[in-house]
């Protein structure tokens, strides 16, 4: 059964459930209890499951959960983790039991399956526009009047779609509302601090709607010069500041206990952290969101480097006992195919494992059987993926035969999550010891 906190989630029922033979990665062949998964002796490394299979590390999800609940008390910064990652109950319920103030969501049906798992508060990192979109998360604050609820606006259509439900269906309390900063060129959000400015204004005026507060997403400005990336960051963070005293100024937050101020995607949020803890004394206190969501399982690849560059900024984290974020998910398949020397063809494809940044790194083989993986030699690439084939070259020597087994690391994280409707959390033996469900 499920070993990680929860905070209450309502998660008995996914417990309970009947897998049926043909879900990914389990070996069934007649309906299992999923709560009963982790008592099936099952090892990875003896090929107990089927191929494909994706993996979490318990050991590597408890320090990063750690990690992460540290790092805000070290910063005075609050985590709403972005949920899209995962899209996994069990996974919010470990994140809101180890601190986090709410999960963040992109979508109002992920709200709608957060609040169906006991989720009681979400930032909506997005804006709100469809009728029926708008209808559903009206109808859940109707509901359940102690379900908080956030969304983004960056139009003054979007104010007045929103202004106008709300008039049709009156709720308890106004709609808090965070303005977003966007960059020129990129997805949503007012171009301008005069737009934002303004657009706070209407929603302060309107009724039923309340200002909460300023947010954006400096991880857009993530590029290969790192160092310009950062100078980007501090300004972009510094201008969502300024947009906080500036509305604070005008007393466009009337209402409200705190200012939301929110931002942090996973690559630079120790400098969001930094930049919200200078936003100085207001007329009532700043809450600093961070959202992150790839810190819980990190990656093997554009997540490793980014948060390699924050380590080396943070001077190693030393106040975090000088540990990083550790890889926790892994995509496991078998050779299927040696047909030439240097050619080995592997039982996952992109339906298995995220290739948008990265293709998957090989980081591991294994006969199965007793013993520990070996570290594959370097040299080893996936240079190409079909639907369910990944290409992975050797260099000569390696004795790689049909059977065996290939551990890949993973480069973003959210689009092998999405790929998997339930993965297995192992032990550091590779044993499994419970699943975690996804809903996308």
């Amino acid at each position: 059964m499920n070993t990680l906190p929860h905070d209450g989630l309502a998660l008995g029922a996914l417990e309970e459930q009947l897998l049926q033979p043909g879900v990914k990665g389990l070996p069934i062949t007649a309906p299992l209890r999923q709560g009963a998964i982790g008592v099936q002796g099952w090892n990875v490394l003896h090929a107990d499951t089927s191929f494909p299979v994706a993996v979490l590390k318990s050991s590597a999800l408890r320090h990063n959960l750690d990690w992460m609940r540290r790092f805000c008390a070290q910063y005075g910064a609050t985590l709403a983790p972005h949920g899209k990652t995962t899209m996994s109950p069990q996974l919010f319920g470990a994140q809101l039991a180890n601190g986090a103030w709410g999960i963040t969501l992109a979508s109002a049906t992920q709200v709608q399956m957060a609040h169906r798992f006991g989720v009681r508060r979400v930032l909506l990192a997005n804006q709100l526009v469809a009728k029926a979109d708008i209808h559903s998360v009206l109808t859940l604050m109707h509901e359940d009047p102690d379900f908080e609820f956030f969304a983004l606006v960056d139009s003054l259509e979007g104010v007045e779609r929103l202004a106008a439900a709300v008039a049709a269906h009156p709720l308890a309390r106004p709609l808090p509302l965070l303005v977003e900063l966007g960059l020129p060129g990129k997805r949503a959000g007012c171009r301008s601090e005069a737009d934002a400015l303004a657009l706070a204004r209407a929603v302060a005026q309107a009724s039923g709607l309340q200002l909460a507060g300023f947010e954006g997403y400096e991880g857009l400005l993530v590029s290969n010069d790192r160092a310009g990336d950062v100078k980007q960051v501090d300004d972009f963070l510094a201008r969502l500041a300024a947009l906080v005293r500036a509305a604070d100024e005008e007393q466009l937050f009337m209402g409200c206990a705190q200012i939301l101020l929110s931002a942090g995607g996973s690559g630079y949020f120790d400098l969001v952290a930094r930049g919200f803890a200078g936003v100085g004394a207001l007329s009532r206190p700043v809450l600093p969101v961070l959202r992150s969501g790839c810190y819980l399982t990190s990656d093997h690849g554009s997540y490793l480097r980014q948060i390699g560059d924050l380590d080396a900024r943070e001077g190693g984290h030393p106040a975090l006992g000088g540990e990083a974020l550790k890889p926790a998910l892994e995509v496991w398949s078998m050779v299927q195919s040696r047909p030439e020397p240097r050619l080995a063809i592997l039982t996952m494809g992109k339906r298995d494992a995220s290739y948008d940044i990265d293709l998957p790194v090989p980081l591991f083989s294994h006969r199965p059987g007793p013993g520990a993986p070996a570290a594959l030699p370097a040299g080893c690439s996936i240079v190409k993926m079909n639907d369910q084939h990944a290409y992975l070259t050797l260099p000569d020597g390696v004795d790689l035969q049909v059977g065996d087994l290939v551990g890949c690391g993973i480069s973003h994280p959210c689009t092998t999550f999405d790929k998997w409707p339930l993965l297995l959390a192992v032990d550091d033996d590779y044993t499994v010891r419970y699943a975690i469900n996804t809903f996308f």
